[in-house]
């Protein structure tokens, strides 16, 4: 079958949305990879697992594991041409019901973490205006906690935040005019102008940040190395760790973003684009974060070390907001540190909820702007109810721990397990990358994603079970971690599960693969494309 037949295949059926090029969808592939966590998590996490020693296990990781499920994610996306649901349905041929699960499953996710991410850009959002004034004051600890989310005990409150509320609102709408654009109008140039933007304002950043007094201090703390630390397991997971949240995989977004390439479409060479231009964000990042925070520990007259707060919210909305007002222009900063904060995550977040969208396009026959108001409108009612309230900070910070230690690891896990071993499709994947890309990926790509992968994800799953059963998680009433907590990964779970049993609007089977393994190869024999395969 010629490739207009292919997408052409099956009646009444919409035209797939495509990405303009190869530089549109690499563009978005890096602005839902590069996100929140790349600018407060990779520092903090550089820092207290071996400095620059960590660079070892951390680039390790990228290649072993990292660029290995993210060409997964690549070749199960493009080849089966849908969203989660759609292509891991097509991938499982006849086992098709049970596999389409696991799609629904991480589009579950994806609606999870969209509810709280959300809350963060706004956050951000309300941090950018206040750094023209510095309304936080000196005491910026007991501004965020107190003043502007008023946050309070482990609970449910129905007590809104207007100033939560007003950005959510606001950040919420923008999202669903976007993705109501569709996949070329809207998110891809919502990155095409947000991308270059966060690029030219974060290194603005960085280049300001080392000329502040006490910069070579905090990069000597943050790159000076510790060998011993590699002897130390918990580093490695911790590399893995990072590469796995920072890469967006494993959890529908590269499914379905390579879904909307056309089929005579280089993947590899973009994969790796993406990757290490994933990380020489965060790299840059862990420059800009420490170069700052040298100067904070001079002004305070204390080593870095002796610092609080250098991960997470407390580095972004404590520490930070502290620094930019004890330095010479500080507002300056601030906008730029705040700004860059804002668009990272908004980029993030279309990805993200892209995943929920496509889903329901295609299980419903819904049109993308549908779709947007749809789900954007729920996810926009629940975020609210559940994280512009006093009781938001609390939520936010369970449900996140859940949704991406136990929910995103254990969809890495299964679809690795599943595409490799149960259904043996490995060779089918293998081909399709190499035929359609000038990297060719050779049988250490099964080894990595199909065995050393799931391994490593095995091990970090069982021992954070483990560790949260047995200890808890920041000291939280067990009644909260079980309703917020494991409650959000059993509603992943039966949200997964009633989406799988709803009747298709079309038939999801109703498709062949393209390009079609060589007649005269074995299925499992099918790992070296001839030169027909790239027709």
């Amino acid at each position: 079958m010629s490739q207009a037949g292919v997408e052409q295949h099956g009646q009444h059926r919409q035209p797939r949305e495509q990405w303009t090029g190869q530089v549109g969808f690499i563009l978005a592939a890096i602005g839902s990879a590069v996100g929140l966590g790349n600018i407060w998590r990779f520092p903090g996490v550089a820092y207290e697992n071996g400095g620059g020693a960590f660079l070892i296990p951390y680039l390790v990781a990228l290649i072993t594991a990292g660029i290995p499920i993210l060409f997964l994610d690549y070749a199960v996306g493009h080849r089966f041409r849908g969203s989660a649901p759609t292509a891991f349905r097509r991938l499982g041929g006849p086992r098709g019901r049970s596999l389409e699960a696991l799609g629904w499953f991480q589009v579950a996710i994806c609606f999870v973490i969209s509810l709280y991410y959300t809350v963060v850009i706004a956050w951000a959002l309300s941090y950018f205006v206040f750094s023209f004034d510095l309304r936080w004051g000196d005491d910026t600890a007991g501004f965020l906690v107190g003043d502007y989310l008023q946050a309070s005990d482990p609970g449910f409150s129905l007590s809104f935040v207007p100033s939560v509320l007003i950005p959510l609102v606001l950040i919420w709408v923008a999202v669903i005019v976007v993705l109501a654009l569709g996949v070329a109008r809207g998110v891809q140039r919502v990155n095409v102008i947000f991308l270059p933007l966060l690029v030219v304002a974060f290194a603005a950043l960085v280049v300001r940040a080392l000329f502040l007094d006490g910069a070579a201090e905090g990069l000597n703390a943050l790159f000076t190395p510790d060998f011993a630390a590699l002897a130390d397991p918990n580093v490695w997971i911790a590399a893995y760790s990072q590469i796995f949240f920072s890469l967006s995989i494993a959890f529908g977004i590269m499914i379905t973003y390579a879904s909307y390439r056309r089929r005579r479409s280089n993947l590899t060479t973009p994969g790796l684009v993406v990757a290490f231009a994933n990380s020489s964000f965060e790299i840059l990042a862990g420059i800009g974060v420490f170069a700052t925070l040298g100067f904070f520990a001079f002004q305070q007259g204390v080593a870095v070390g002796e610092l609080e707060g250098l991960t997470g919210v407390g580095l972004s909305f404590i520490t930070f907001p502290a620094i930019v007002s004890q330095m010479p222009g500080g507002p300056i900063f601030g906008i730029l540190f705040f700004g860059s904060l804002a668009m990272a995550g908004f980029t993030s977040l279309l990805s993200v909820l892209q995943v929920v969208s496509a889903g329901f396009q295609e299980k419903f026959g819904l049109s993308p702007r549908q779709a947007a108001v749809r789900v954007g409108v729920v996810a926009a009612v629940l975020s609210i109810l559940l994280f512009s309230t006093t009781t938001g900070l609390l939520a936010l910070d369970t449900v996140d721990n859940w949704a991406n230690n136990i929910g995103i690891v254990l969809s890495a896990i299964l679809a690795s397990v599943f595409a490799f071993w149960v259904l043996r499709k490995g060779p089918e994947l293998r081909y399709h990358l190499n035929s359609v890309s000038t990297f060719r990926v050779g049988g250490i790509w099964t080894v990595l994603a199909g065995i050393l992968a799931p391994v490593i994800l095995g091990y970090m799953l069982i021992s954070r079970i483990v560790s949260l059963i047995v200890d808890g998680y920041a000291g939280y009433p067990q009644w909260y971690l079980l309703a917020l907590g494991w409650g959000a990964i059993a509603v992943i779970v039966a949200g997964a599960g009633l989406l799988t049993v709803l009747r298709w609007r079309q038939n999801p089977d109703d498709f062949r693969a393209w390009p079609p393994l060589p007649d005269h190869t074995p299925p499992h024999h099918a790992a070296a494309p001839t030169k027909g395969g790239r027709r």
